[in-house]
C-alpha cells in the first residue's frame, strides 16, 4: 500500500487547492501528478494480480496511451486541414496541424533510434527531445484535463454582475458568431437568476476599439444584447480594454465602484475559460469563469493556442525545467 501514498498525497493536495481557489494552474499539475503516481503504483502491484487484471493494467498504462498518441496525431493533422479550409492560413490556424506533425516526428525519431544508432551526441539529442516533449505533453494533458473539469462549473447562487469578454468584430462593427455565443450565455445567466425571483445582475460587456474597428466592441455587444431583449438599464459597457487582462482589470474597477462587495461571473468561450479564470484570479476579480459553446472544428487549435499562452506566461519556470532536462539528457547520453 505504500506505493499508493504519493498518489493519495497529491490527490489530497489537489482537493485542497480546488477548495482554496479552483482558478490555479497548480491544481492542473497536481491532478496530473495524481494520475501519474497512481499509474506507477498500479504497475508495482501487477505481480499480485490475476492474469486478466494484470493485462488490463498493462493495457491502461502502456497500450492505451500509445494508441491515443497515434490517434491524436492523426486527428490533429485532419483538424489542421479543416482549419485551413474554413479559417484560412493564418499562423494561429496552423497550430493543430503542426502539433500533429510534431507528434509523428517525435515518434519517428524514437522508433528509428535503434536503426540509426549514432554518436553519443545524437543519443543525447534524442533523449533531450524525448524528455522535453514528454514534459510539455504532460503539462498539456494536465491543462486539458483540468480545463475540462473547470468547464463543468455552473453558476450557483446570485451574482451582481455578468461580465462578458469581447473579441473582434466582423467588418469592424458586427458581432461574430464566436462573440454572440458568449453574449447568449451571459444573457441566459441573467435570465435564470431573474426566473428564480432574485434581482437580475447587470450585464457588463468589456472590449475596446481595435485599429480596424469602427466602434468599441463593448458598444456593439451592448447593441446586440438590447436587440435580443436585454433591459438597457442593466447593460453596462467597459470600452477601454485591449487584452483579456485589461478586460478583467477595468471591469473589476467598475464593479468595485458600484459595489465593493460584488460577486460576478465571467463569460468567455469554453476553450478560453480556464486561462481567463487564471487571469481573473491574478487581477483580483471575485468570481468564476464559465465557457460558452464553440464550433467543434475550431476548438482544438484554440485550445492549443491557450496552452501556448499559459506556457509562455510561465516561461521562466518552464525554461528552467526544460534546460535541466536537456542537461540531464547530455549527462546521461555521454555515459551510454
Amino acid at each position: 500500500m505504500i506505493a499508493f501514498v504519493p498518489s493519495a498525497v497529491f490527490f489530497l493536495w489537489f482537493c485542497w487547492g480546488v477548495r482554496q481557489d479552483r482558478r490555479q494552474f497548480r491544481n492542473a499539475v497536481l491532478l496530473g501528478l495524481t494520475v501519474l503516481c497512481l499509474s506507477f503504483a498500479l504497475l508495482t502491484q501487477v505481480d499480485r494480480l490475476p492474469g486478466n487484471l494484470a493485462v488490463l493494467v498493462y493495457s491502461l498504462v502502456f497500450f492505451v496511451p500509445a494508441l491515443a498518441v497515434v490517434l491524436l496525431g492523426g486527428f490533429l493533422i485532419g483538424n489542421g486541414l479543416t482549419m485551413v479550409r474554413k479559417e484560412g492560413r493564418r499562423p494561429a490556424n496552423l497550430l493543430s496541424g503542426l502539433a500533429g506533425v510534431g507528434i509523428f516526428a517525435v515518434l519517428a525519431l524514437v522508433v528509428s533510434a535503434d536503426y540509426l544508432g549514432g554518436s553519443r551526441a545524437y543519443q543525447s539529442f534524442l533523449l533531450a527531445v524525448v524528455l522535453v516533449t514528454g514534459y510539455v505533453a504532460f503539462l498539456f494533458l494536465c491543462f486539458l484535463a483540468y480545463a475540462f473539469l473547470y468547464g463543468r462549473i455552473r453558476v450557483r447562487g446570485d451574482v451582481d454582475f455578468v461580465v462578458v469578454l469581447g473579441s473582434g468584430l466582423i467588418g469592424g462593427e458586427r458581432v461574430p458568431p464566436l462573440l454572440a455565443s458568449r453574449l447568449r450565455s451571459g444573457l441566459a445567466v441573467q435570465r435564470k437568476q431573474a426566473d428564480r425571483g432574485a434581482e437580475p445582475p447587470a450585464l457588463l460587456v468589456s472590449g475596446g476599439q481595435g485599429p480596424d474597428e469602427k466602434l468599441p466592441e463593448a458598444e456593439a455587444m451592448g447593441r446586440w444584447l438590447v436587440a435580443e431583449g436585454a433591459d438597457p438599464a442593466l447593460v453596462r459597457e467597459e470600452a477601454r480594454s485591449r487584452t483579456t487582462t485589461e478586460n478583467l482589470r477595468f471591469s473589476r474597477r467598475m464593479m468595485e465602484e458600484a459595489d465593493d462587495r460584488y460577486v460576478c461571473v465571467v463569460v468567455t468561450n469554453n476553450f478560453h475559460a480556464f486561462r481567463a479564470a487564471m487571469t481573473a484570479r491574478r487581477e483580483g476579480v471575485r468570481g468564476q469563469v464559465i465557457g460558452s459553446p464553440t464550433a467543434a472544428y475550431f476548438w482544438p487549435s484554440a485550445t492549443i493556442r491557450e496552452f501556448v499562452a499559459v506556457f509562455w506566461e510561465n516561461r521562466v519556470v518552464n525554461g528552467a525545467l526544460c534546460g535541466l532536462l536537456v542537461a540531464l539528457a547530455v549527462v546521461v547520453g555521454m555515459r551510454w
